[in-house]
């Protein structure tokens, strides 16, 4: 029977907060748009601020309609997640940690509690206790629901970095009309061979070129995996039309490639950059000796 009883006392007080966050949803936005997590991510205007504040604000009405206080997944967080995601997103580009960012959500709470305080006249109420339980209940689960936000855009936003550095590392450079180059540097791995087969393809169509010299110079080791990995860049390649080029196979890849085996005798292979170039050059009937490629001038 008491646990009826407090069931019931509990229920009440769900409701009575869904009433005080309907009730006060512009007080505490107003209130909310001037706290740190909402004041830097929407600085160009405080109404879109306070409009943003609004938005969870009913989100929490619903999920305290709802009685999923403690559940992030309550259906009611839903309309606000996304919102909650670009929130979280900025804050982390800012340099914020998602701690520092579960600190910021944790701020929203005081201004919000001091309203609900503000309509009681008895502080000493039960039924005022039985409503800050609530509120402090339904504010720590948003807190965990930003928290989880925030993470997971973390772990985006890092997988970006990491695609973008990729690319960095891995330059398309046109050496000469219809000759593009990639200067491979450090591990070759499933991930950088792809990217490394997607910008040189992409490059080969965008510059018409007709040879690509892959230059493994910077390349520490060679394994079985590595010549894979080039074998089907190579082959990709000449589907696009373009004759590949292996450049820099020193004596000691020389070796390692002839001990594991691997049959390079399809591919075109030279010792150095400068030497795949020449080849690709006389093959083009071209001039090897030096001269300005196109879009350049001497000095």
């Amino acid at each position: 029977m008491y646990v009826s009883e407090q069931d019931a006392a509990f229920r009440s007080a769900a409701r009575q907060v869904e009433t005080f966050l309907e009730r006060r949803q512009e007080q505490i936005a107003q209130r909310w748009a001037d706290a740190a997590l909402f004041r830097t991510v929407f600085t160009a205007s405080r109404d879109e601020a306070v409009e943003a504040a609004k938005a969870v604000v009913d989100a929490l009405a619903v999920v305290a309609a709802s009685g999923r206080l403690e559940d992030i997944m309550a259906p009611g967080f839903e309309p606000v997640r996304e919102q909650l995601a670009r929130m979280a997103a900025s804050r982390t580009r800012g340099g914020s940690t998602p701690a520092q960012i579960a600190d910021e959500v944790a701020d929203l709470r005081e201004p919000t509690i001091g309203l609900l305080r503000g309509e009681r006249a008895e502080p000493s109420d039960a039924s005022l206790q039985e409503d800050l339980l609530v509120l402090t209940v339904l504010m720590g689960t948003l807190r965990l629901v930003v928290m989880e936000t925030a993470l997971s855009t973390g772990e985006e936003l890092i997988e970006r970095q990491r695609q973008q550095l990729l690319e960095v590392a891995t330059p398309v450079i046109n050496l000469w009309e219809g000759i593009v180059a990639v200067p491979l540097i450090g591990t070759l791995d499933s991930a950088r061979s792809q990217v490394v087969m997607e910008s040189l393809l992409e490059a080969i169509v965008s510059e018409r070129a007709r040879y690509a010299i892959l230059d493994i110079t910077g390349v520490p080791t060679i394994d079985s995996l590595v010549a894979q990995h080039l074998m089907k860049t190579v082959a990709a390649a000449r589907l696009m039309g373009a004759e590949c080029i292996v450049s820099g196979i020193r004596p000691a890849i020389a070796q390692t490639i002839v001990h594991l085996g691997i049959d390079l005798g399809t591919i075109v292979t030279r010792t150095s950059l400068a030497d795949a170039l020449a080849y690709a050059l006389s093959q083009q009937d071209t001039d090897a000796a030096p001269r300005t490629p196109a879009g350049l001038s001497r000095r």
